[in-house]
C-alpha cells in the first residue's frame, strides 16, 4: 500500500481535486451523517487543503485553517476519509500529516479543533486535550480540543 499526500492552497487545487474533495465531504458529512448543513462556508478559499492518497487513489482530506479564521489558533477541520478506505489506520496518518502541514504552512503554535465528541480519545492520542464543554453542532455532540 502506497500512501502519499499533497497540500495545496485553494487556488492551487485543480478542478478535479476540488470536485473530489467537495464530493467526499458531501458524501460523508451531509449524506452519511445525515447533517444538512452548508459545507461551503467561505473558509476554503483562505485555507490549505491536504489531499491524501492510497495507491494514487483519493482517500481523504483535511482543511488546514490559519489562525483567526475559525479560532484564534491554527485549526484543522473537515477531516474525512472515504468509506472505501476506512479500517486501514488512515485516520491517524491523515491527522499526523495535517499537524505537520499546519506547522509547515503557519509555523509552530497551538492547534484547536472542534471534534466530534465520540472521537475525543482518538484526538487525545495525537496530543489534543479537551477544552470546554460538549456542544451540539448539527445534531452531533462536539468538543473543542487543543494541541499545544
Amino acid at each position: 500500500m502506497t500512501l502519499s499526500y499533497t497540500i495545496k492552497s485553494f487556488d492551487e487545487l485543480t478542478n478535479i481535486e476540488l470536485y473530489a474533495m467537495l464530493r467526499l465531504r458531501s458524501e460523508i458529512f451531509v449524506v452519511e451523517q445525515n447533517c444538512p448543513y452548508l459545507d461551503l462556508d467561505n473558509k476554503d478559499q483562505k485555507s490549505f487543503h491536504l489531499l491524501y492518497y492510497v495507491n494514487n487513489e483519493f482517500a481523504g482530506s483535511t482543511r488546514l485553517v490559519p489562525a483567526g479564521l475559525s479560532f484564534k489558533e491554527i485549526s484543522i477541520g473537515r477531516v474525512v476519509i472515504s468509506n472505501s478506505h476506512r479500517g486501514l489506520g488512515l485516520g491517524k496518518k491523515l491527522m499526523e500529516a495535517s499537524i505537520e502541514g499546519c506547522y509547515e504552512k503557519f509555523g509552530n503554535g497551538p492547534i484547536r479543533i472542534g471534534a466530534q465528541y465520540h472521537l475525543s480519545r482518538f484526538y487525545q492520542s495525537l496530543g489534543f486535550v479537551e477544552k470546554g464543554e460538549v456542544y451540539d453542532e448539527d445534531g452531533i455532540p462536539h468538543i473543542e480540543m487543543l494541541r499545544v
